[in-house]
């Protein structure tokens, strides 16, 4: 029987949180504060269950690559970011799951993680640090979506999708990749990749 480790309805400060056991699955929430801590992931994204909560002034470090886990129902203030952290969704996207409301992103630094197919809703990008290439965001890809789909991009990458059932939600502010697993998924090189992005001022990189 797998075990479920429940961190909820307290505050936590100062302690470092290890979710490194693969047999168990990790609750954090309802209701749950930390401030100041270190939360080290270790476990695949399906066993990680952030249900709602605040992150205030922590260290997030993914051991292993941490894979689709939706950060939307959880309060990021001052928080640091380290590893890989692939299909991740963070901030206020509206009525995406339970709990939506207390989902934001503010004042957090991912300059030391790897983010690929990530996407922030809702918050603002101003007060976020990005990771440098070989990553890139696309900032505000509803407003510039057209400009970006009448210029080639190498491969069969598409920068957005604005139109059908995988369009982009309203609340979606920026899409963040990693330039050498798109180049390898569209079958071109990080130099194409490279070019095709220095046309854009609003992508940063």
């Amino acid at each position: 029987m797998t075990p479920n480790i429940h961190y909820e309805n307290r505050e936590v400060e100062g302690e470092r949180l290890e979710l490194t056991d693969n047999t168990a699955i990790y609750w954090l929430g309802p209701n749950i504060t930390l401030r100041r801590c270190s939360v080290v992931l270790g476990v695949p994204g399906r066993w990680l269950s952030l249900v709602s909560g605040r992150l205030l002034d922590c260290t997030i470090q993914a051991k292993r690559e941490l894979v689709d886990s939706r950060w939307t129902t959880m309060g990021l203030k001052g928080c640091r970011f380290k590893g890989r952290f692939s299909g991740n969704e963070f901030g206020h996207r509206r009525g995406h799951l339970d709990n939506w409301q207390f989902g934001s992103v503010e004042d957090c630094d991912f300059s030391e993680a790897r983010l690929d197919l990530c996407r922030f809703h809702g918050c603002d990008m101003s007060t976020v640090r990005l990771p440098k290439w070989p990553c890139f965001t696309i900032l505000d890809p509803l407003k510039y979506g057209p400009e970006l789909l009448s210029m080639p991009w190498p491969g069969d990458f598409t920068p957005v999708i604005l139109e059908g059932p995988l369009k982009e939600q309203p609340s979606t502010v920026a899409l963040t990749f990693y330039a050498p697993a798109e180049a390898k998924r569209s079958r071109a090189t990080l130099e194409e990749f490279k070019a095709a992005v220095d046309r854009f001022d609003f992508i940063a990189r």
